[in-house]
């Protein structure tokens, strides 16, 4: 009996040992999958259930997807979002095209003052965007672009390309030199090390940093709001603030329902490419 003990003495330690880890993980489960869970159900209840029954009770009829019909059509949810890929996109394709490639040239090639230059990307990170909404609003006023999705675009360009800058860059210093001395002693241009060689070799660190801009273009609230003069061009995030009825009573189905298809699409797309960003994250921490 002794030995049985024994050996079951070191699973028991083990075991105890686990229940702090148990704990810590079931505390950040519920405080990560609570919420999303709290908004789901919420998108399924009326306004009547929202305004008398408690805030944790359960949707009574879980097929009640009425609120996001309302919100699509009512709450013209499908043109806010047609409005954020239409600002997102292009705004994603040149941040990452300049920035990949002035990262390459930072770091790669060879030439006379790309030290201040990658300074000089370097500082303009530490510029509050705040600061220049109010002298790009009267530029964009003046230019007459003021009724198209094009100040967005622009900004949002601007205001990404230092950080991809300086994280290209940082990813591009961890690919050994050697790789593109062979290219040239082979007879490769600096266009073929770039597109054949430099680029397939940060791919992974192409989507961490194109994912990591992606969520602040969409998610952006405030430039949004101090560019868009019209309804029609309202992103998602400004869209949102129209479920907002007459004396600031909300709709809270169509809310809770409009959120949920905003969370819910971003979070799918940072699943679907979370084994690239994990790699990515980790490019440029070892130089190989």
């Amino acid at each position: 009996m002794t030995a049985t003990f024994t050996d079951r003495s070191p699973r028991l330690i083990r075991f105890v040992r686990r229940i702090p880890v148990w704990i810590i993980v079931g505390i950040l489960l519920v405080v990560v999958v609570y919420p999303l869970f709290w908004l789901l159900t919420g998108s399924l209840k009326t306004q009547e259930e929202f305004l008398n029954n408690p805030t944790w009770a359960l949707p009574e009829d879980w097929t009640n997807f009425s609120n996001y019909v309302e919100a699509w059509t009512t709450g013209n949810l499908g043109v806010y979002i047609r409005n954020s890929v239409l600002a997102v996109v292009p705004a994603l394709f040149f941040t990452i095209v300049f920035g990949v490639a002035a990262g390459f040239a930072l770091e790669v090639m060879v030439w006379k003052g790309r030290g201040p230059v990658l300074l000089a990307f370097l500082a303009g990170i530490m510029i509050p965007g705040q600061m220049i909404l109010l002298p790009l609003f009267t530029i964009y006023f003046r230019a007459g672009l003021t009724g198209s999705l094009w100040p967005l675009i622009i900004t949002y360009t601007a205001i990404g390309l230092p950080l991809t800058v300086f994280m290209m860059a940082t990813y591009f210093r961890s690919v050994p030199r050697e790789i593109f001395e062979a290219a040239t002693l082979d007879g490769a241009n600096i266009f073929r090390m770039f597109w054949t060689i430099g680029f397939p070799l940060v791919r992974n660190a192409i989507f961490t940093v194109a994912l990591v801009q992606f969520f602040f273009i969409w998610n952006d609230l405030l430039i949004a709001l101090t560019f868009t003069t019209r309804d029609d061009l309202r992103t998602i995030q400004v869209g949102l603030l129209n479920f907002t009825g007459q004396f600031g009573q909300i709709q809270y189905g169509p809310t809770f329902a409009a959120i949920a298809v905003n969370v819910i699409g971003t979070l799918a797309i940072y699943l679907f490419l979370n084994q690239r960003v994990m790699k990515g994250l980790t490019a440029g921490s070892v130089k190989g």
